[in-house]
């Protein structure tokens, strides 16, 4: 059953529960989180102009917004819409930290009027008025946001006008799912469903798209996009420009389109630069992908991979816009092609291949009874009743941002763990002591309620110590966590924030698993109440130990297994609640530590650790789609692996002499990895950003070692010399694979069939 169709009468248990959220660094005692909009007087009639009341709804408690702030994580909001139909006529306005949240029974409509002005239904970054193209965020910076459970109707809007559903210019730390677009199907519609311009990209996926010139019309670093069924476009997507692009259609087919995917590509300026489609089901549709130029020799200009795609009466797979077919269609299954720059092993030489190419292995853990890459929507327990929904404040918990909650919360998980879904109120919960999460528990945040390590237990490097364990070492069964941030208070130099030792259920996929739950060693960016702002570590603060975040972000364990869909990874760069978003200097060792022999499915980010980003050690049966990564402004001052040092027990990399910025993938002894997207980023060099135009903010980025077998698609770096190494020895040279701002390799492959 979709979760867009009608179940019954009783409301959704989110709505009838008593709400005892709190934001625990926000100076009023009485600012709200939770906000129903019909409490700020919306009918949801369909009648009734209810645009006012939904923004009252949301901008209440002095939030950040209207272009003045730039950022903040002390008014967080959770606004939500019962069932019904609410009538627009101009933008609603999501601010920043907010997450929109309809009836998950019973999902509400968005009716666009016909004299609806404005730039969408929902906007997540609005433009100021005369202001120049400044807008109220800034575009790699407009973190936090939710939009999920809504049907958006736009059809009320004349065809010819630009009707579009979201205005969606955001970065990481956000999410769209569950979704229907309703758009006109006229001929000269000019409709939309999300229009996103620029950013740098989060997590979408689990939406239904019918009608519109463009189902979503996108320019962006990159997005990680799942589950996504578009009906009746003129245009399904249109693509003006990317780094790297990870599309994943599982058993959701584009229908009755008359282009899938339209890509502007170019020699000269910053088009698409690559995209990756896995598990893609297309029917009724002239032509698949559309690009805008190509080329044979050493131009590059776009790199596409496409990998277990089905076509059904659809006349030409891939064509240029000169009229040449790059590759014919018609009703035909493709297991896997390539248009680009391809690698094997330890050759630096590349292969230029418009064609098709050997299938990637993929493991049968991994995968459907169809044999499409497993993918689980984030949880909403929406049959549910209030009853079966535990508050840890109603329990204890304070969740004031000074309390020690360790053992309140580790007495709600005991005793209700197996039985109940806990809810985390919105607030932050000091943790001074290891809690353990058991087996059977099912997590849910509110606004991404925090739960932060502090204490003399996390702040000795020598001696790391874990703040969340997800199953005791050994124990199998199902763990589900939503809508949480897991952090620290610094110092933390000892802090592993994340063990997860869980194993689903045999048999289960995916039910052991994160959504739309993000690890911050923390971070600046969440960084009120961390003690670790600008004021305590400036740029270029050498007093290491003032500013230690973490010692670990995340730890997978050997017999764990874990599915995690848009959980962001990362180690502040700069402060988010003053000093006009300042840089600073922060601390975190090492992102994910994956030994797991899987199933795992990463469909997440890591950034700015000091060691690596993502390392895999003995791991095997691990999909990692779109995985984008950023090396720490700082370095190389001081060079890695310092102020932390090399530690065997964890498996740290080596660093070659030349290697003195953190890997953003380092790769040893691990057998069916499936890399698929990888935007692996250096844009610093000691905080100076004169390296991006000489390409040479570090040496190295990217290493695996002779024994691992391992799949990369569609690896864009920028500002590394070599794209990819082996046991520390250059390989892919980034200069002979230039697409625009970023270097772009089509597939790599290593210790496996290679072409």
């Amino acid at each position: 059953m979709s979760n867009l169709e009608v179940r019954d009468d009783e409301p959704y248990w989110l709505e009838t529960i008593a709400h005892r959220g709190t934001a625990a660094y926000n100076s009023n005692p009485s600012y709200q989180v939770f906000r129903n909009v019909k409490d700020f007087g919306a009918k949801g009639d369909g009648i009734t102009d209810d645009t006012a009341a939904i923004n009252l709804a949301i901008s209440t408690g002095n939030r950040c917004g209207g272009g003045t702030c730039p950022s903040s994580t002390t008014t967080p909001a959770l606004v939500y819409f019962p069932r019904g139909t609410y009538l627009v006529s101009s933008p609603i306005i999501a601010y920043y930290y907010t997450q929109l949240v309809g009836d998950a029974k019973n999902p509400p409509t968005l009716l666009a009027s016909a004299s609806f002005e404005g730039m969408a239904v929902i906007d997540a970054d609005p433009y100021i008025p005369n202001g120049g193209g400044r807008q109220w965020y800034g575009n790699t910076n407009n973190f936090f946001r939710s939009v999920r459970n809504f049907v958006i109707d736009t059809r009320r809007i004349p065809p010819q006008k630009t009707g579009t559903g979201i205005h969606w210019q955001v970065a990481q730390a956000t999410s769209l799912f569950n979704i229907a677009f309703h758009l006109s199907a006229a001929s000269n519609t000019a409709h939309q469903a999300l229009f996103i311009e620029n950013g740098s990209g989060g997590y979408m996926g689990d939406l239904t798209i019918n009608g519109g010139k463009f189902g979503m019309w996108v320019g962006n670093q990159q997005f990680t996009v799942r589950n996504v069924v578009i009906n009746n476009a003129q245009t399904a997507v249109y693509m003006q420009w990317n780094w790297g692009k990870h599309w994943v259609a599982s058993v959701s087919p584009i229908n009755n389109c008359k282009i899938g995917f339209d890509l502007f590509t170019s020699s000269t300026t910053q088009g698409v630069g690559a995209i990756a489609i896995i598990d893609a089901e297309v029917k009724d549709t002239p032509t698949f992908l559309s690009v805008a130029e190509t080329s044979e020799t050493g131009t590059f200009s776009g790199s596409l991979a496409l990998d277990n795609v089905d076509l059904v009466n659809v006349p030409i797979a891939v064509g240029a816009k000169s009229g040449e077919t790059l590759l014919h269609g018609g009703t035909k299954h493709i297991d896997a092609w390539v248009h680009g720059n391809v690698y094997a092993g330890a050759d630096p030489d590349k292969d230029y291949i418009r064609g098709s190419i050997h299938p990637t292995n993929k493991p049968r853990s991994l995968l459907t009874p169809e044999g499409k890459v497993f993918g689980k929507m984030h949880p909403q327990y929406e049959n549910l009743k209030a009853s079966d929904i535990i508050s840890v404040k109603a329990n204890g918990a304070k969740g004031d941002g000074k309390t020690d909650d360790t053992v309140a919360i580790q007495q709600v998980l005991t005793k209700y763990g197996s039985s109940k879904v806990i809810f985390f109120d919105a607030g932050t919960y000091v943790v001074r002591k290891t809690v353990t999460i058991p087996p059977g528990a099912r997590i849910v945040g509110e606004a991404w309620s925090v739960i932060a390590g502090e204490g003399a237990a996390y702040q000795d490097m020598n001696n790391p110590r874990v703040v969340v364990r997800v199953g005791a070492k050994g124990s199998q069964g199902i763990v589900q966590i939503s809508d949480i941030l897991f952090t620290t208070i610094g110092p933390a130099a000892g802090a592993i924030v994340v063990e997860w030792n869980i194993r689903a259920p045999d048999g289960q996929l995916g039910e052991a698993g994160m959504w739309d739950t993000h690890i911050r060693c923390v971070v600046g960016h969440f960084s009120a109440g961390t003690k670790l702002q600008y004021p305590q570590c400036p740029p270029r603060f050498t007093k290491f130990d003032r500013c230690m975040a973490a010692y670990l972000a995340l730890h997978l364990t050997e017999q764990s297994t874990a599915y995690l869909e848009g959980s962001w990874i990362w180690l502040a760069d700069h402060d988010l609640d003053g000093s006009n978003e300042a840089q600073i200097s922060i601390y975190a060792g090492r992102g994910i530590l994956s030994e797991s022999k899987g199933p795992v499915w990463m469909v997440g980010t890591a950034e700015h650790f000091v060691l690596y980003q993502y390392r895999l050690v003995n791991a095997e049966n691990h999909y990692m789609g779109l995985i984008q990564t950023e090396s720490p402004y700082f370095q190389p001052s001081p060079p890695a692996p310092s102020p932390f040092v090399i530690n065997q027990i964890y498996k740290d990399p080596t660093f070659p002499s030349d290697v003195q910025s953190s890997w953003g993938l380092s790769v040893q002894n691990s057998q069916d990895i499936i890399v698929f997207g990888a935007g692996l980023y250096s844009f610093f060099d000691n905080y100076s950003q004169a390296c991006i135009s000489k390409r040479n903010c570090q040496s190295k980025i990217l290493d695996v070692d002779n024994n691992s077998k391992i799949s990369v698609f569609s690896l864009s770096t920028v500002a590394s010399n070599f794209q990819v190494s082996m046991d520390g020895n250059g390989i892919v040279d980034q200069a002979k694979n230039l697409a625009g701002f970023a270097s772009t390799v089509t597939l790599w492959r290593g210790g496996c069939e290679l072409i």
